[in-house]
C-alpha cells in the first residue's frame, strides 16, 4: 500500500509548470505519482510526455478526455469543440506517444493510507467528459457513484481545473486542480494524499515560463495562450457559473 501519492492533473503541456511540481520535495519523496488526466494537449506535448515517461513505473497514468481527443485527431476525426491547440498538439506527437495515450485506462483504484480504497479517474469514474463542482447537489453525486463499488471510499478526479475536497454520501472526493492551466489562481495546483489529504499550489515564474515556452513551442498563438491560462485570467467565479450547466443545473 502506498503511504503517499502525488496526484498531477490537467497537466496540458505547460513543461515549467511541470517541472515545478516535480521539484518539490515532497512530490520526489512520494511513493507514487498519479496523474489524472488531460496531460499532453497544450504547447509542449512531445516534451511533457517524454519528462513523465523518463519517472518510470512510479508514475501511474489515466486517460482525460483531451488524450483520448489527440488520439481521435490524429486518426482524423473532427473535433468536438473549437479548440485550435487541440490538433497543432495532437500533430506533434510522435508514433510512440499515441501508442501511450491509446493505452491508458480510463479509471485506476489504489488502497491509500489512511484514505482506504481510492478510484482515480478524470472526470468522474464513469465518464472522461462529465462535470462535478465544489457544490454539486447531492442527487448529482448519486448519479456519478452509480454502479461504484461499495468498497471505494474515496475518489480523486480533475478535468475542471478547480481545487476542492468535499464529502458526498459518506465518500471523499478530490479534486487536485490544474497544473498547467489553473482557473481562480495562478501557479501549480496538485494534491498529496495519505494520510489525509493535502492540496497544494506550487508557485513559479510565470513570466520566464512563458518566455521558454514561446523559446520551444512552435504553436503559432503561444503568447496568447500561455497569457491567459498560466495567469489564470479565467476566475472560478467564471469557470463555475460556465461549468454549471454541465452539471446538470
Amino acid at each position: 500500500m502506498p503511504q503517499t501519492i502525488a496526484v498531477l492533473s490537467d497537466i496540458h503541456g505547460v513543461l515549467p509548470a511541470l517541472d515545478a511540481v516535480l521539484a518539490e520535495p515532497d512530490v520526489r519523496a512520494a511513493d507514487r505519482i498519479v496523474l489524472t488526466g488531460d496531460i499532453a494537449a497544450g504547447p509542449q506535448p512531445v516534451e511533457t510526455l517524454d519528462r513523465l515517461t523518463a519517472l518510470g513505473d512510479r508514475v501511474i497514468w489515466v486517460r482525460g478526455n483531451a488524450d483520448r481527443e489527440l488520439v481521435e485527431l490524429r486518426a482524423g476525426k473532427e473535433p468536438s469543440i473549437p479548440d485550435p491547440i487541440a490538433p497543432w498538439a495532437a500533430a506533434q506527437l510522435r508514433d510512440d506517444q499515441l501508442d501511450l495515450l491509446t493505452s491508458l485506462p480510463g479509471t485506476v483504484t489504489l488502497p491509500v493510507d489512511g484514505l482506504g480504497t481510492v478510484i482515480f479517474c478524470h472526470a468522474t469514474p464513469r465518464d472522461d467528459e462529465e462535470v462535478v463542482l465544489v457544490d454539486s447537489r447531492l442527487d448529482r453525486w448519486t448519479e456519478v457513484f452509480d454502479g461504484l463499488p461499495d468498497e471505494v471510499d474515496t475518489i480523486v478526479c480533475g478535468h475542471t481545473h478547480m481545487p476542492y475536497v468535499r464529502l458526498a454520501h459518506r465518500r471523499l472526493v478530490v479534486n487536485p486542480g490544474s497544473v498547467g492551466m489553473p482557473y481562480g489562481r495562478a501557479g501549480a495546483h496538485w494534491a498529496l494524499l495519505g494520510p489525509g489529504v493535502q492540496l497544494r499550489r506550487t508557485p513559479y515564474d510565470i513570466e520566464a515560463a512563458r518566455t521558454r515556452i514561446a523559446a520551444e513551442s512552435t504553436y503559432p498563438d503561444t503568447p496568447t495562450w500561455t497569457d491567459y491560462y498560466l495567469h489564470s485570467r479565467a476566475s472560478d467565479t467564471e469557470a463555475l457559473t460556465t461549468f454549471a450547466p454541465r452539471d446538470r443545473r
